[in-house]
């Protein structure tokens, strides 16, 4: 995948409300693969909603999406798990990690589906973001910043063109939001990747090459 387009998208809730200027909503907006996009929006803006409809996990916006030109609401689910795997890693605000699994299983959890890393590679990750001592710890029982780190982790099991971040530093302090970039960053280059990151203030310190009001 090497383009994402999204063509006159607003959420339908926001459809009877006059909205500010946007470089997203109501407008044209082109990720491109490789690329590092910072989006930028007041709380209630509909940052995690513009993620979740190009994850395709919600499907309640006018307007279109397009992944090299074709409208995604044709996509079978069939499609859209082969998407998933492959070409679309995603980074929840809310983490959606399960709280009675350890840090550790979270991660192998998906990384048996996707066969990407290595156990090797995979204890370097959580060394590198400092919770190696946590990897045995029940998801439910750790920080929210420590939880992050995890869901950070587990999101770059897979190949991907593209990584969605939604908020994924918000408890995270300058040393680990920079941990967490570089590793990101790393990840992202070597699979030629484009990252979409939102925040409502507290961004991941990456090298952006476009900034998008929301």
């Amino acid at each position: 995948m090497d383009t994402i387009d999204l063509f006159q998208t607003l959420p339908r809730v926001f459809e009877s409300e006059q909205i500010p200027a946007s470089d997203i909503w109501l407008n044209s907006a082109r990720f491109t693969r490789g690329g590092r996009y910072l989006v930028e929006a007041a709380s209630g803006g509909g940052k995690s909603s513009m993620c979740a409809y190009i994850f395709g996990s919600r499907t309640d916006f006018a307007g279109r999406i397009l992944f090299d030109g074709e409208d995604t609401c044709g996509f079978s689910i069939g499609r859209w798990q082969e998407i998933r795997r492959r070409h679309l890693a995603y980074l929840p605000q809310e983490l959606s990690l399960f709280p009675e699994l350890t840090a550790w299983e979270n991660v192998q959890l998906k990384n048996r589906l996707t066969r990407y890393a290595s156990d090797r590679m995979i204890g370097d990750w959580f060394e590198r973001l400092g919770i190696d001592s946590r990897r045995d710890t029940p998801a439910g029982r750790m920080s929210v910043g420590q939880q992050q780190r995890v869901a950070l982790i587990r999101s770059i099991c897979q190949p991907f063109d593209f990584i969605l971040l939604d908020e994924p530093v918000s408890h995270l302090d300058e040393e680990n939001n920079r941990t967490a970039a570089a590793l990101i960053t790393e990840e992202a280059d070597r699979q030629g990747a484009g990252i979409i990151s939102t925040s409502v203030g507290n961004h991941i310190l990456l090298d952006y090459t476009s900034r998008l009001k929301l």
